[in-house]
C-alpha cells in the first residue's frame, strides 16, 4: 500500500512539472509570437493592386491599374480575375467588399466613377460618374450598408459621398468641410478615410496635411494639424487606422523619399484630442498603409520599403520584412492580415 502512495506521488508531481512547463511555454510562446514574414501568393496579373478588402481567411478582393479586379475564396490558392466594366486603361484603387459575391470598386482618376458587382465579378454595375474635376481617393464602410467615398477638394471643399443601400445609389453629402489651398487626398491604398459608427477621419496631404473629423456623420466638422511632413504634393498623411475607439494612428511621409522616416506617423488621442508625444522609433520609411491587428494588439504598417509593427500602440516600431506594398488591411472578421502592392502582388502576414 505505501509504495501504491508513493508511486501516486510521484505521479502527481510529473503531472504538475509537465503543466507548469506546459503553461510556461505557452506564455512564453505569447509573449515572443510577432509577424514573421508575408506569404505570398501566385496571381494571374502584373497589374498594381492598391485596392485591397479581405472578407475572411479564405475570401479577399483586390484593384488595380487596367482596371484589374482579383478575388479568391480558397485563402489565396486560386484567383479569379477580369476587367471591371470592360475599363481596361482605368485604375481602380478603392475596393470595398461585402462578401464573396458582393463588392464596390471605385476609379482614381478620370473618369471618376463606381461600380458594384452581386455576382462574383463578373458583371459589374456603373453607381455613379462624377465631372471631371472629380478624383476618387478612398473609400470607407461604417456597417453593412452605410458607406463614403471621397475625392480631392472642388470649389475649396471635399467631396464626399454616401451610401445608405450597399452602394447602389450615392449621395453628395450637404456639409463638407473645406480644404486649404493645395491640400489633397492619396490613393495610394485607398486607406486614409475611415468610417466607424458616427465618426468620419478624413487624414490629408499636400501643402497641408490635416485630421478631419465628423462625430454626426458628416453634419458637422472639426479638423487638426498635423505633426506629417507637409508642405510638397508628396507629402502628407497616406493612410489612418482606428484604436480600440481610443486613437487614430496615422501614417504617410513623402513617397518621393521611400527611405525617409522624418515625421512619418502619429498618434492622435481622440479623448483629448491631441496627438501624443511619440517615442524614439518610427517606421523604416515612407508608409502607404497601416492596420491594427485587434487579435494580437499589432499594428502593421507597409511601403515601398518594407513591412514594420508595433505591438505598444507605437512606442517601438520593428521592421519585420523587406517586402515592399501598397495596402495592408485586417480581414473584416478580424482573423488575418492581406497586403497587396505591384506586379500583382497579394500576400498573407504570418505569424
Amino acid at each position: 500500500m505505501l509504495k501504491v502512495k508513493k508511486a501516486l506521488i510521484i505521479l502527481l508531481e510529473i503531472g504538475f512539472l509537465v503543466g507548469a512547463f506546459s503553461c510556461q511555454s505557452q506564455k512564453e510562446a505569447e509573449v515572443t509570437s510577432k509577424p514573421t514574414d508575408w506569404k505570398i501568393f501566385n496571381t494571374p496579373t502584373e497589374a498594381s493592386l492598391r485596392g485591397l478588402s479581405p472578407v475572411s481567411d479564405e475570401v479577399a478582393w483586390a484593384s488595380g491599374s487596367g482596371g484589374t479586379w482579383l478575388r479568391t475564396v480558397d485563402g489565396g490558392e486560386t484567383w479569379e480575375t477580369g476587367v471591371i466594366g470592360g475599363m481596361d486603361t482605368v485604375d481602380f484603387r478603392s475596393i470595398h467588399a461585402f462578401d464573396a459575391e458582393n463588392a464596390i470598386a471605385v476609379t482614381a482618376g478620370q473618369p471618376a466613377q463606381i461600380y458594384k458587382t452581386s455576382d462574383g465579378g463578373k458583371n459589374w454595375e456603373l453607381k455613379l460618374a462624377e465631372s471631371e474635376q472629380a478624383f476618387f481617393d478612398g473609400i470607407s464602410f461604417a456597417d453593412e450598408n452605410r458607406g463614403y467615398v471621397f475625392g480631392d477638394p472642388v470649389d475649396g471643399l471635399w467631396m464626399i459621398y454616401e451610401t445608405l443601400d450597399q452602394g447602389n445609389t450615392w449621395t453628395l453629402l450637404d456639409s463638407l468641410p473645406k480644404a486649404e489651398e493645395g491640400e489633397a487626398g492619396f490613393a495610394a491604398s485607398a486607406s486614409s478615410l475611415s468610417a466607424r459608427g458616427d465618426d468620419i477621419w478624413l487624414g490629408t496631404g499636400g501643402s497641408y496635411s490635416f485630421l478631419h473629423h465628423s462625430p454626426d456623420r458628416g453634419k458637422t466638422w472639426f479638423r487638426y494639424s498635423t505633426p506629417i511632413i507637409q508642405g510638397e504634393s508628396s507629402q502628407g498623411i497616406f493612410s489612418l487606422v482606428e484604436v480600440d475607439n481610443e486613437e487614430i494612428v496615422v501614417v504617410g511621409g513623402d513617397y518621393l523619399k521611400p527611405e525617409d522616416t522624418d515625421k512619418n506617423w502619429g498618434v492622435f488621442d481622440k479623448n483629448t484630442k491631441a496627438w501624443k508625444e511619440k517615442k524614439d522609433t518610427s517606421p523604416r520609411g515612407y508608409r502607404s498603409g497601416i492596420t491594427y491587428f485587434s487579435k494580437n494588439s499589432w499594428l502593421i504598417a507597409v511601403g515601398p520599403s518594407g513591412s514594420d509593427y508595433s505591438e505598444n500602440g507605437g512606442g517601438f516600431w520593428q521592421k519585420f520584412s523587406s517586402e515592399g506594398f501598397h495596402a495592408v488591411f485586417k480581414s473584416r472578421n478580424g482573423e488575418s492580415v492581406w497586403a497587396s502592392g505591384a506586379k500583382g502582388k497579394v500576400a498573407k502576414l504570418i505569424f
